[in-house]
């Protein structure tokens, strides 16, 4: 049987603004084209499909003609996790239609899958529960059991654990919610099928994106899992939520982050973007291999020492023309606001431009309003104000959302109660 992995998709994700819809599109038809050369039995999204809770009409429009193709009218396994990013409900609101095409979306750790109904032809969902899945495929004579936990918040790990472990009270620890949770989950594997645990989860050891940041991703506990937790038998473990493609070693199986097929910051510059392919028998060691996408228009970082004539020089000569250019230029003054706005006529790609006052030897950036940037965009510009210009890491920027789409949820949950007493 033949897996293929992808994650993080963010559709409907800008670069500052810029726009990114052309490149998804082409990203997504590359994914649909390596699932047929692949001749791929079942394809696994885990996590992140869209860039906010509530997707544009473009975004969602984007995604349902994805899963269509790559489902092939029935004859191909797709499984479509939640990540932090999407809204679980809605991610699973078109379950009715899906179904009929051998799609399973799961939106939360608790999502109760079924099986297919009776008689129907193609992929079936033969065997089902709380967060896991038996998938049967056309001409294949094994099928896959599949653990599939949406991102696990640990409120919606409580929330999974009080609802079936009989409210067993006092565990704490993140760690220690997952374990229970896929200590129960892993006695739906058997030695006859091909056996996968998928998730949208922090592993500890796993790398951060930016070129500069090559320590292990710790997030002090709080949102992170150790390698041995994700240790319950699978044979392969398909990972979301970091967008450098990698290998997460002491999971007792092949584990991997397919990465984001995008590269969607300038702290992923340079990073060759991929899928992966899992090939895999009952009771065999999986094979896998890395199949790298070029719909990504690279990212580049210009650093004119020079000064703004070095700038118009390399403009002039379309140095890295098919990319999206952040621009840093070394001066022993501010330039004119007109001075920045021709630059920006000149090369509509470049996204940030910051003044690096060498007389001073701090950075100054260009000021731009913020009024309708999103959560993130703000932060990265508060965090380049504070940091002399440096970035975020991913893994920094994909916490903070985490935590305010936490905020958010508990707020409207408030919000509720006080309008129902």
């Amino acid at each position: 049987m033949r897996i293929l992995h992808t994650a993080d998709w963010h559709l409907g994700k800008m670069l500052e603004g810029r726009d990114r819809q052309a490149e998804q599109e082409q990203f997504i038809d590359e994914i649909c084209m390596i699932a047929v050369d692949e001749r791929a039995d079942i394809v696994l999204i885990a996590g992140d499909v869209f860039q906010t809770a509530n997707p544009s009409a473009a975004a969602e429009d984007l995604f349902f003609d994805a899963i269509n193709r790559l489902a092939d009218h029935g004859r191909r396994g797709v499984v479509v996790l939640a990540g932090n990013h999407d809204n679980a409900e809605r991610l699973m609101a078109p379950t009715p239609l899906a179904e009929r095409l051998g799609i399973t979306l799961v939106g939360l750790p608790a999502s109760v899958l079924s099986v297919s109904s009776p008689g129907r032809e193609g992929v079936r969902r033969v065997a089902a529960g709380p967060s896991w899945l038996e998938l049967a495929v056309p001409d294949t004579d094994h099928s896959a059991v599949i653990v599939a936990l949406p991102y696990p918040s640990e409120g919606r790990l409580k929330k999974m654990l009080a609802a079936s472990l009989d409210e067993q009270e006092g565990r704490v620890g993140y760690n220690e919610y997952l374990t229970e949770v896929l200590g129960s989950l892993k006695q739906n594997f058997r030695p006859d099928t091909v056996n996968i645990l998928a998730s949208h989860i922090y592993v500890n050891g796993a790398k951060g994106t930016a070129p500069e940041m090559d320590a292990p991703v710790q997030m002090g506990g709080a949102y992170s899992v150790a390698p041995s937790t994700l240790d319950i038998g699978a044979q392969y473990v398909a990972l979301g939520h970091l967008h450098r493609p990698q290998e997460v070693r002491g999971c007792g199986a092949p584990a991997y982050y397919a990465g984001s097929p995008l590269s969607y910051s300038f702290a992923e510059s340079g990073q060759v973007k991929s899928v992966v392919v899992a090939e895999i028998l009952p009771g065999k060691a999986a094979e896998i291999r890395r199949l790298p996408l070029s719909a990504s228009r690279p990212l580049v970082c210009w650093q004119a020492r020079g000064g703004l004539p070095e700038v118009h020089r390399w403009i002039e000569e379309g140095l890295d023309a098919s990319a999206w250019i952040d621009l840093e230029i070394h001066a022993s003054q501010l330039l004119p606001a007109r001075e920045i706005q021709v630059l920006r006529e000149l090369r509509p790609d470049i996204v940030g431009i910051r003044i690096i006052n060498q007389a001073q030897g701090g950075a100054d950036t260009a000021s731009q309003s913020i009024r309708g940037l999103s959560a993130e965009e703000m932060f990265r510009r508060f965090f380049a104000a504070r940091t002399n210009g440096l970035q975020p890491d991913e893994a920094m920027v994909n916490l903070f959302l985490a935590l305010t789409q936490e905020m958010e949820t508990e707020r409207e949950a408030m919000s509720d109660e006080t309008s129902q007493s």
